[in-house]
């Protein structure tokens, strides 16, 4: 697939500036339009710490800046992000996310893309992912994460690994009292999936297993068929954080992954 990104001005760290005054009024206007329709959803669908972080960004109608929303991300959690053409390459990511950064692509989706995009844009990167980061035990998760991700290669762990964000960083579900809610970015930047995560007797939605969800393959191009729910962001950082995942990697990488959609033995079903 060729990527949609101009990386010709991408340094080696493949970092680009974000040019916030060359984007025009309409790619604004559709900023909105995507925000507006998000924000209906998410009050409804998201986790009460997605809407914290929402709301201590201080996003407005247009592509916000990232340089005022690193004024306040790094006040609330040491973290910033930095500019980039589109999707980079899986070291080089995990080595910003070590370092407290997180990279989002500069380029706007059409509008003939609202309820679809092959592609991570801006709106996807920002919305969905940026205001987690402003939870201080989700954005030490993330940075663990990045830690982790230098020493899988050598494990013969990155597709393992690569499960593992899938199934939290992107769709996750965490539980918020009685209910289920998404916390996930590819559900929260997603005006289809963020009603069908939590309403659709179609998934199935398994209680959190760290070696259960690193075995278990996903879709890429459709809406999820297995959902995996965590108690709490703590639980994440437990067992991320400081975690050896070399036994994880030996005992199963040569093996195929699990299908989505099917139940094992030993799977708790959350409801």
């Amino acid at each position: 697939m060729k990527l949609r990104g101009d990386y010709t001005q991408a340094g080696s760290d493949y970092c680009v500036d974000q040019s916030w005054v060359d984007y025009t009024v309409d790619q604004h206007t559709l900023w909105s339009r995507l925000f507006s329709r998000q924000l209906q959803l998410v009050k409804t669908f998201g986790a009460p710490q997605f809407l914290v972080g929402l709301e201590s960004l201080e996003i407005a109608s247009s592509i916000p800046r990232f340089e005022e929303t690193n004024r306040i991300l790094q006040g609330l959690t040491g973290w910033k992000v930095i500019g980039v053409p589109g999707l980079i390459p899986e070291l080089q990511f995990f080595a910003h996310l070590a370092e407290r950064r997180f990279p989002v692509t500069v380029w706007l989706r059409t509008p003939a893309e609202m309820d679809y995009l092959v592609e991570p844009d801006i709106f996807h990167d920002f919305f969905g992912h940026v205001p987690l980061l402003c939870d201080p035990i989700f954005a030490d998760f993330m940075q663990a994460y990045g830690v982790a991700g230098r020493k899988a290669q050598d494990a013969g762990g990155l597709k393992m690994l690569a499960r593992l964000y899938w199934y939290t960083v992107e769709f996750g579900l965490i539980r918020a009292g009685d209910a289920l809610r998404a916390y996930g970015a590819g559900i929260l930047s997603s005006a289809g999936e963020t009603r069908y995560c939590i309403e659709s007797p179609l998934p199935t939605r398994i209680n959190f297993n760290l070696e259960r969800v690193m075995c278990t393959d996903y879709f890429i191009n459709d809406y999820q068929k297995t959902y995996f729910v965590i108690d709490s962001f703590e639980q994440l950082f437990r067992d991320a954080y400081g975690r050896d995942f070399t036994p994880i990697y030996a005992a199963h990488h040569w093996k195929p992954g699990y299908e989505p959609g099917v139940t094992l033995p030993g799977d708790m079903l959350s409801t």
